[in-house]
């Protein structure tokens, strides 16, 4: 059996910097392109830091058709500077994390009162929200907390078109059908386990992601949601990798890596499922209709034939244990 994808999409990845950004980048490129992350050190927040690590992400692409779509880092903004930041080039969206939510977010927004002027322009510009949707609060309830703020935002900026980042709860899904500017992004992560693959037995560090794996029913009403074809319910790997060294340790790294697995295993899990025709619409035609996305027509085809996964993937100094590492997967990508 095959899929065969146009311009598949991940509309929310980490690449990371320097000796990882070389390692990640071509495992990435399984996809025609992905909305990149801006949460690096210091964050991208201007223009030309935009522009710069665009550059460094195709030259560690080495030669690979792959489109970037880049996003700066939340920060008050003039309408002018908004303008500049449109008309730069591979400018996709601007990306708020509450501070200190994350890694790399401690300069995020503190007071989302002082934030409203720059998102009053976004939303006249026609300039994307993407958000980093949690509170401080009980750590399985940080999401939950946080759908007030996305309802508020929602009624507040009825043009803005918001996107409740890495969605884990049916609470969320429930707030999506609310209201027709927001969208979400789920990950592999969240379609396929809970807390329990987690920490229910000995601590399993390559799967501890912010926000952290739900409950059954949560899980179960996101793979119903993306599997029945929502509309405003997109692929978002959040793909994060770490070194080993920061996973495997005290104090471990938030953050799954997905990008070399993604593909094979939702083209398994869709197909499993009967709903193979759907997986376009979940890693590309949604999130296209949904922005107006423009990309260059580029085939992928997934072949139902095993796909054995690594250990870890090493490069440039770096070693980086992906999901699934050490098993065979039943679906791959075709050469």
């Amino acid at each position: 059996m095959e899929i065969t994808l146009d311009a598949p999409l991940d509309m929310h990845l980490h690449l990371r910097d320097g000796d990882m950004l070389k390692l990640t980048a071509p495992l990435s490129a399984d996809f025609a392109g992905a909305v990149v992350m801006p949460n690096l050190v210091p964050p991208v927040a201007e223009p030309a830091q935009m522009t710069a690590y665009a550059e460094r992400i195709a030259a560690a692409m080495d030669g690979r058709e792959f489109r970037a779509y880049m996003t700066l880092f939340f920060t008050p903004m003039s309408e002018a500077a908004l303008r500049a930041a449109q008309q730069t080039p591979g400018f996709f969206a601007l990306k708020l994390y509450p501070a200190g939510i994350t890694t790399n977010s401690e300069g995020g927004v503190a007071d989302l009162a002082q934030a409203e002027p720059t998102l009053r322009a976004m939303e006249e510009l026609g300039i994307p929200l993407l958000v980093h949707g949690e509170s401080h609060g009980f750590v399985l309830d940080r999401e939950s907390e946080f759908l007030a703020v996305y309802r508020r935002l929602a009624q507040r900026f009825p043009k803005l078109r918001i996107c409740m980042e890495h969605i884990t709860t049916a609470a969320a899904l429930r707030l999506l059908d609310e209201f027709e500017n927001l969208c979400a992004t789920v990950t592999l992560q969240h379609l396929l386990i809970t807390l329990d693959d987690v920490a229910g037995g000995a601590l399993q560090p390559h799967l501890f992601c912010k926000p952290i794996a739900k409950r059954p029913e949560d899980r179960d009403a996101l793979l119903q949601a993306a599997l029945g074809g929502h509309p405003r319910l997109f692929f978002g790997s959040d793909s994060a990798p770490h070194p080993r060294c920061k996973k495997e340790a005290c104090g471990c790294a938030a953050g799954v890596f997905t990008a070399p697995v993604a593909l094979p295993r939702l083209a398994q899990l869709f197909a499993e499922n009967g709903a193979a025709d759907r997986l376009q619409g979940f890693v590309s035609g949604h999130a296209r209709q949904w922005y107006g996305l423009r990309v260059p027509s580029r085939r992928v085809v997934l072949q139902d034939v095993p796909m054995p996964v690594p250990a870890a993937y090493r490069g440039f100094g770096q070693q980086v244990v992906p999901m699934f590492a050490g098993r065979v997967l039943p679906w791959s990508v075709k050469a």
